[in-house]
């Protein structure tokens, strides 16, 4: 079992082309369950982190193929 501060600690990558997402800001949670159904990951920040930021990562809980020590294993293409 994880905890969200113990997945925030955690650097996400994608499955598909080994690109570094980034490391999980925010999770999403359905109330009414309480299980965790989405993991967001930050959008990247513009030159030196002044110019805004892109939208949010939102990546569903069932893309996560593998949670590690270090890294969560997502595959981004599957829907």
């Amino acid at each position: 079992m994880e905890r969200f501060q113990d997945l925030r600690n955690k650097e996400v990558v994608d499955l598909c082309d080994g690109s570094r997402l980034g490391f999980v800001c925010d999770v999403e949670v359905d109330v009414c369950s309480g299980r965790i159904i989405a993991i967001i990951v930050p959008g990247h920040r513009g030159f030196a982190g002044f110019f805004g930021r892109g939208d949010d990562c939102v990546i569903p809980w069932c893309n996560i193929c593998v949670i590690g020590d270090d890294i969560i294993i997502v595959n981004t293409r599957k829907q």
